[in-house]
């Protein structure tokens, strides 16, 4: 008996070591390129090498043509009044359920019925994909 639990720690003990060497990492003995991912110079953020002026006056990447330029900030008057409202929070269901349909504007009772729907439809596309 003793000699079945020596012969258990054995194989125990070579298993260990064997997944030791196996699990070791390695590393290349080569010398890393210049400019390589791991590089500490591209850890370094980069200088913008536009000026604060350009910066403030132009919006910087918004130029989709291959000859063009990219286009000048104009005064918030050149704006049409539909775009300042695109940022506004809408209301949840849950908020537009609680309040009396009677009682909406339209915009509101829109946006309900839609997500409304939008809601009916997943529940019983759900009720479906169980049975």
């Amino acid at each position: 008996m003793a000699m079945n639990h020596v012969r258990l720690i054995r194989s125990i003990a070579i298993t260990r070591e064997a997944m030791g060497v196996v699990s070791r990492r390695t590393y290349s003995s080569g010398k890393a390129k210049k400019g390589s991912k791991g590089s500490a110079a591209s850890d370094a953020p980069k200088e913008s090498i536009l000026s604060k002026e350009v910066k403030s006056t132009t919006v910087v990447g918004a130029n989709i043509l291959k000859d063009g330029a990219d286009p000048k900030i104009l005064p918030d008057s050149e704006y049409p009044d539909w775009l300042w409202h695109l940022i506004d929070k809408k209301t949840a269901l849950s908020e537009l359920r609680r309040k009396k349909t009677e009682t909406l504007p339209y915009e509101d009772l829109k946006r309900f019925v839609k997500l409304d729907n939008r809601a009916r439809i997943k529940e019983n596309n759900s009720l479906k994909a169980k049975n």
